[in-house]
């Protein structure tokens, strides 16, 4: 399916869902505990600024499941475990930009939680999520993994302003402690 949508600048972009493929892979990874999830102030890169969970792209030859262990290593210093896939979000930017991201959660972990140059982290209650200080398209799909259900959505962004978006979700599955 292609879909074409008006920039900021009144100009139309379009997208071959079809056919789309992502530039880059990248994972983010939730981890929870007794009602709290993990959130980083992402400190550079893309989304600085904002708050997200630990994550980043895929390197070479790696699964998105290892990704996700090394990149919460890496930024906050937990090794998180009893890894759950939660979703895919694929994203288009206007300037031509590609990435897909696999989403994870985490019932445990082992570590020290540490601050990095790339990410602060700070433990969030789940009934208080900051979704103003967060990407857009968060307070759609973030429910859902909160709620345990499986979700795949798409995106369309110009910068950090959504344009589009279509999200599916799964029905709620128990998720056992």
């Amino acid at each position: 399916m292609t879909l074409t949508v008006l920039t900021p600048e009144g100009t139309g972009f379009a997208v071959d869902w079809d056919s789309w493929s992502p530039a880059e892979e990248a994972v983010l990874t939730f981890v929870r505990r007794d009602g709290q999830l993990l959130l980083i102030l992402k400190k550079r890169g893309l989304g600085h600024g904002k708050f997200n969970a630990p994550g980043g792209r895929l390197e070479p030859g790696e699964t998105p499941a290892q990704a996700a262990v090394r990149e919460t290593q890496e930024e906050v210093g937990l090794t998180p475990s009893a890894l759950r896939p939660a979703g895919r979000l694929d994203f288009m930017f206007t300037d031509g930009y590609a990435l897909r991201c696999h989403v994870f959660t985490a019932g445990a972990f082992s570590g020290d939680l540490t601050e990095t140059d790339e990410a602060a982290p700070f433990w969030c209650d789940e009934s208080d999520i900051p979704y103003g200080r967060m990407w857009a398209d968060d307070r759609l799909w973030l429910p859902l993994l909160l709620a345990g259900r499986t979700f795949e959505a798409q995106f369309i962004f110009a910068d950090e302003l959504m344009l589009w978006h279509t999200l599916r979700a799964a029905p709620a599955t128990p998720v056992s402690g």
